[in-house]
């Protein structure tokens, strides 16, 4: 089953992947797609490893998504990968517009044959004012098609707003 968690900034995304994830019973495996560049971005990753079993497998991969997502899916597994906005910005950050079409395809490509159960999360960021400089708006332009397209493939779509679930697609939480 392929599930996509969108939401805002702190809606709880996460929280309820985690919780979907553990819930399976299923191997996990968390499939981080941050770089923590700063000190920021260090303390949420560490407040994101708190937050998690030991036992939970990790792999982290900021630009070859559907790479790991093919040698990781099994029957018997459930990937967990958080999140699709912070992979979509290392590839645009590459400035290499190729590459971020390559990945992008290879990602959606992939998912039809894929064993096992996978939960994407990622940042609804359309629902906003249209942001300021041409890196921003397209950034919010690509995390848009990225969310339609995979909207389309997924079996469960869920929008989380202040921690609660709100499914859009497939069979309620």
């Amino acid at each position: 089953m392929l599930q996509l968690i969108l939401g805002g900034a702190r809606s709880g995304k996460s929280r309820l992947a985690e919780k979907l994830a553990a819930d399976s019973a299923l191997r996990v495996v968390y499939i981080a797609t941050s770089q923590p560049l700063d000190g920021e971005m260090n303390q949420r990753v560490a407040s994101h490893r708190a937050r998690r079993p030991e036992h939970w497998g990790l792999v982290e991969e900021p630009i070859e998504l559907a790479r790991v997502l093919r040698e990781n899916a099994a029957p018997d597994c459930c990937l967990l990968v958080d999140c699709l906005t912070l992979w979509l910005t290392n590839l645009l950050m590459l400035d290499n517009p190729e590459r971020l079409l390559q990945e992008r395809e290879s990602l959606l490509d992939s998912l039809a044959g894929l064993p096992g159960e996978i939960i994407f999360v990622s940042n609804e960021t359309g629902l906003g004012v249209v942001p300021l400089g041409e890196l921003t708006r397209r950034y919010v332009d690509e995390a848009g098609l990225l969310h339609q397209a995979l909207a389309e493939r997924c079996q469960r779509v869920v929008l989380t707003v202040a921690g609660l679930p709100l499914t859009l697609k497939g069979t309620a939480l």
